[in-house]
């Protein structure tokens, strides 16, 4: 299984749209500033065709320490979540088989 890098992205869109890779590159770092710059925000993001990034806001709670089984507060906290559009399921899924 390989991973996607900064790096992988910046050579397709330089083999996609022909442009220098230190323009590419600066456009891939640029969209993914914005990305965390909304979210860091609290809006949401919606990439139409591959999903939507929100944050969440989680509400103070009790919770258990694994390793002793003690009561521990678990504080609020804000976490991203994503939600895959229809159409990235759908390709995911037919991937897979």
């Amino acid at each position: 299984m390989q991973t996607l890098t900064r790096a992988d992205l910046c050579e397709a869109v330089h083999e996609e749209v022909g442009l220098s890779r230190q323009e590419c590159s600066s456009m891939v770092e640029r969209t993914l500033e914005l990305i965390v710059e909304s979210l860091e925000k609290g809006e949401t993001v919606k990439l139409s065709g591959f999903g939507v990034f929100q944050v969440r806001e989680k509400r103070a709670r009790m919770g258990r320490n694994p390793k002793t089984g003690e009561p521990a507060a678990i504080n609020p906290r804000r976490v991203i979540s994503f939600r895959a559009s229809q159409i990235m399921k759908s390709r995911v899924h037919g991937a897979g088989a």
